[in-house]
């Protein structure tokens, strides 16, 4: 058995080091940068859209020469610009890919606009407004708006073209082994070698470097050697990245699912699971839960907390380091259930049924799940959700066996955040991993959440835990 301890201490860093910072600096690329010009320029849609049906309302106004609108009128109006946003924004109509292309960009403004305008009409009729607007005023300010849309948005996808080019993605190059084309002279370009950098599986500390590196990224092309392929797949593929890998034999073949870098095949092995609009769903159901759950249970946390100090000596959260998303290690706060001096940072040892280890009141809030408690604190620092994969420590054992030596998948569920609950956890997949199905049950189960994603879905899992939040794994 390896220690985790034991691997590269060396690379137990929390922000890019400088080798590869002056590497990034030499290709005057600046990804952070790049984000935050996508961000702008998606605001600019939106405030360009929001104008667009504004000038059209005005435009019909004008042409039937309506004169004073009433104020049931501006509501209305005003309802439907919120209803067209949130379409909009559920079809991707201000996902970044829509700033290059025309044609997308239009088609999914055109069909919020249709689905927003048939709401609008409903909600107009409902409220018996009709009489306030005139025909002539809907039907040609209906009309002025969307030619107005649709116009805008070419002319904005045509500035941004022009400026900056087809991709607006900060794309970078990891070179390990692998030929270097031409055509990756003007990307960001990292030399595993002369940074260390590997793809180390079996190495958390390792992975987290890289995810340092790979965070301000939207996709990642890896050169390397024929060898080192597979561990790189594995890697990328719980990295929350859209990651690739260069294999220019695939050129001549012409296969449909490869992506193209300058004119170079590469093979696309991973995605993130999750869209923006999702993401942005999932966040918002965490912090509308966690806020109010957070407040109705602080006199519960105090009384624990006092409870702890009380019982045994020590501070009263047990914080540890664990693997979230994208393979970026955090630290996960709970209530401390065990002695100080028989705690177990690294996780080698599974809490079981009789551990002499846990103190009285651990045994209790341990059973009850109340030691979970303090990690809504790590759903408002947007580290883990309420509903996903439970984050491991990192030299968890199933047996004598590291988990991720079990099934090499077992990174894949690192692309998703993890959750104080999941699947896992519903389905009874608690307790000591005394076996190598232990960590395969949670795992397979973890993999099924994660490609079946809904929002219902994580619902479901939040009703179905308050079922087992006693359960006979539980201690």
């Amino acid at each position: 058995m390896v220690s985790v301890a034991s691997q590269s201490k060396g690379c137990r860093v929390s922000k890019v080091d400088l080798a590869i910072q002056n590497q990034l600096h030499r290709t005057g690329f600046a990804p952070a940068a790049r984000r935050n010009l996508r961000v702008s320029l998606c605001l600019s849609l939106i405030g360009a859209d929001v104008l667009a049906l504004l000038v059209g309302l005005m435009v019909g106004l004008h042409i039937a020469q309506a004169g004073s609108v009433s104020e049931g009128v501006w509501t209305s109006f005003l309802g439907g610009v919120l209803v067209y946003l949130a379409i909009a924004f559920q079809n991707q109509a201000f996902n970044p890919k829509v700033l290059t292309s025309a044609t997308a960009s239009v088609r999914q403004a055109i069909l919020s606009l249709a689905a927003t305008m048939l709401i609008f009409l409903l909600a107009v009729f409902s409220l018996k407004v009709t009489g306030q607007l005139p025909r002539l005023a809907l039907s040609t300010g209906i009309l002025a708006s969307a030619v107005l849309a649709v116009s805008q948005r070419v002319l904005i996808c045509h500035l941004v073209r022009r400026t900056w080019g087809n991709s607006l993605r900060a794309e970078l190059v990891i070179v390990d082994g692998g030929p270097v084309p031409d055509a990756y002279r003007g990307s960001a370009v990292i030399d595993a070698g002369s940074s260390a950098l590997r793809s180390d599986i079996d190495d958390p500390y390792m992975l987290n470097r890289l995810a340092m590196v790979l965070r301000h990224y939207d996709r990642v092309i890896i050169s390397c050697a024929p060898d080192r392929k597979t561990e790189w797949a594995q890697v990328l593929k719980g990295a929350n990245i859209q990651g690739e890998i260069v294999v220019p034999e695939l050129s001549e073949l012409g296969p449909l699912a490869i992506q193209q870098l300058s004119g170079v095949a590469t093979v696309v092995v991973s995605r993130g699971p999750l869209n923006l609009a999702n993401r942005a769903k999932k966040r918002a159901l965490d912090i509308a839960l966690t806020v109010p759950v957070l407040i109705a249970l602080a006199p519960l946390m105090i009384l624990v907390a006092i409870a702890i100090r009380l019982d045994s000596p020590g501070p009263v959260f047990f914080r540890q380091e664990r693997m979230g998303r994208g393979n970026r290690i955090f630290h996960i706060y709970k209530f401390r259930s065990m002695r100080v001096e028989s705690a177990d940072a690294s996780g080698n040892r599974s809490a079981r049924r009789d551990d002499d280890r846990i103190t009285r009141v651990g045994r209790l809030i341990r059973k009850t799940s109340i030691d979970e408690l303090p990690q809504l604190l790590n759903v408002l620092l947007g580290e883990m959700s309420l509903v996903g994969p439970r984050p491991h420590a990192l030299g968890s054992l199933a047996g004598d066996e590291l988990f991720w030596r079990v099934d090499r998948q077992y990174w894949h569920r690192h692309a998703l955040k993890p959750g104080i609950t999941g699947l896992a956890q519903v389905r009874g997949f608690r307790g000591a991993t005394e076996h190598r199905r232990d960590i395969l049950n949670r795992l397979e189960a973890d993999l099924e959440y994660m490609q079946g994603w809904s929002l219902l879905r994580d619902i479901s899992i939040l009703g179905r835990t308050l079922a087992v939040l006693v359960h006979r794994n539980a201690y």
